[in-house]
């Protein structure tokens, strides 16, 4: 008797799970939410291993005329061992102490590195083992580029140019990165990444062109001068707004995603960029959509004059990816083989697995933010000298090729003479070069000339000729 009432039971239980199941399903369309599924789920396992006792209450048990059973000779089951939190967008579980989660509970993310500041390699396994010619390319990449922001640095403080900004200790940024992707792989440059573009064979005399706004620069002297930008070289024009570019860049991986051809972008940025609200929306964009960029931020411990102690109070930027869901890393952006194993990592990652990667490279800006800044108001020139003579990218990439025996004091005299002069070449040429036709700027814009652009270049040019001894025709291309 006691078993046949027993079965009842069950038997009750189980109609009323089962109809509570299908009316759950029904309601809230279980087959096409996630996070109801999941629900769906644990209904399914307390209906086939939860106790009668501890799924109906007392009231509900002397309602249904059932029992509870006091024959079993079962284990008594925990009722709290399925019990987790099942809000969607979080890996949870319940606790009953109160906890704030304070920084400082967490230890700073680490610096990769492979090399010392003597330039000796401190685990074998970490060297990528670049050939000799990759590595004197680097190398020469580095050092020509620091000749050419000397150079034109001084012709900015001369009225030969209207601005400029110099790459002084974050040439191992540029170089390590540039050298561990792939040529076709889009660049969205901040402004401090003229290494990148030099790594993928702009020419001295294109720089310079930019620079001076020439008839030979592609831009056509309507942009800023450091503001460059190559079809060819796959690199987007800078804009000077910052972290405009990020939530672009994002957009511009989704549709190589969506292209299916192995290529992948790498969007640059510094630390004060990563302030401004397009940055947090870059990355969230970035990882919900699994797209196959590189976030590569340069912390280089100014935005123009704002320390990072007040640019932000947490771990940097590496710790803001995994709040986002992103992969990331700190490397020592001194240390140019470090920069190109993380690049080369994270490339992989990107094109492997379909999805964001950071990288934040620690490095030290030695010159100046621009030539409209003056740093000695806000930091010391003994600070500037120390990271200069102590840590500086070139000369540590230098110090590793000669512990291979790749590069001596002789070598280094005779490419520093050649340098120079290919520097100054491209520099002399670009001041002898005329000015951009001035009616560029209404035919280079549409493939077809709108009517009233037509109308303004008519009207400019029937003042030009009336008024041509007050204008500087002569210096424009015609």
């Amino acid at each position: 008797m006691f078993a046949k009432k027993f079965v009842n039971q069950k038997f009750l239980l189980n109609e009323i799970l089962s109809k509570n199941v299908q009316k759950f399903i029904n309601t809230q369309k279980l087959a096409t939410n996630p996070y109801n599924k999941s629900c769906l789920q644990i209904s399914r396992r307390h209906l086939n291993s939860t106790p009668l006792s501890s799924v109906l209450s007392p009231e509900q048990l002397a309602t249904s005329g059932a029992a509870p059973s006091t024959t079993s000779t079962s284990a008594p089951v925990d009722v709290m061992a399925e019990d987790v939190p099942e809000f969607p967008g979080s890996r949870s579980k319940w606790t009953e102490t109160l906890r704030f989660i304070l920084p400082e509970h967490f230890e700073g993310i680490p610096v990769y590195r492979v090399m010392n500041r003597k330039g000796i390699v401190i685990e074998p396994s970490e060297d990528p083992n670049l050939s000799q010619d990759m590595v004197t390319k680097i190398y020469k990449g580095m050092t020509i580029l620091n000749s050419m922001d000397r150079v034109l640095y001084e012709s900015q403080r001369q009225g030969r140019i209207s601005f400029y900004m110099t790459n002084y200790g974050e040439e191992g940024t540029h170089f390590g990165s540039a050298a561990a992707i792939n040529d076709d792989d889009l660049v969205f440059g901040q402004y401090r990444e003229a290494g990148v573009l030099m790594w993928r064979g702009f020419k001295l005399d294109k720089f310079m062109a930019q620079c001076y706004g020439n008839c030979d620069d592609l831009e056509k002297g309507r942009q800023m001068p450091v503001h460059y930008g190559s079809r060819d070289h796959y690199f987007v024009s800078i804009s000077s707004p910052l972290a405009t570019q990020m939530p672009q860049a994002v957009g511009a991986a989704y549709a190589l995603k969506r292209e299916a051809k192995g290529r992948c972008v790498i969007c640059y940025f510094g630390e004060g960029a990563a302030s401004e609200g397009d940055a947090q929306a870059a990355l969230n964009f970035a990882a919900t959509l699994n797209a196959p960029i590189i976030f590569f931020c340069r912390n280089n411990g100014y935005a123009i004059s704002t320390p990072t102690h007040e640019q932000y109070r947490g771990d940097g930027i590496a710790s803001r990816g995994p709040a986002f869901g992103i992969p990331s890393v700190r490397v020592d952006g001194n240390d140019v083989l470090a920069v190109y194993n993380a690049t080369r990592q994270a490339r992989s990652i990107c094109v492997d697995e379909s999805r964001p990667v950071l990288i934040e490279a620690m490095t030290y800006r030695i010159g100046h933010h621009s030539t409209s800044d003056d740093s000695s108001a806000y930091r010391s020139v003994d600070e500037v000298k120390q990271w200069h003579q102590k840590d500086h990218p070139i000369s540590r990439t230098r110090k590793y090729m000669e512990h291979k025996n790749w590069w001596n004091e002789e070598m280094e005299k005779s490419w520093k003479e050649e340098a120079k002069r290919q520097v100054m070449s491209a520099f002399t040429n670009a001041e002898k070069q005329l000015k951009p036709n001035w009616m560029d700027m209404f035919t280079d814009v549409y493939h077809e000339m709108p009517d009233n652009l037509t109308e303004q270049m008519e009207e400019l040019r029937k003042h030009l000729d009336l008024y041509k001894e007050h204008y500087p025709i002569n210096n424009f291309k015609q």
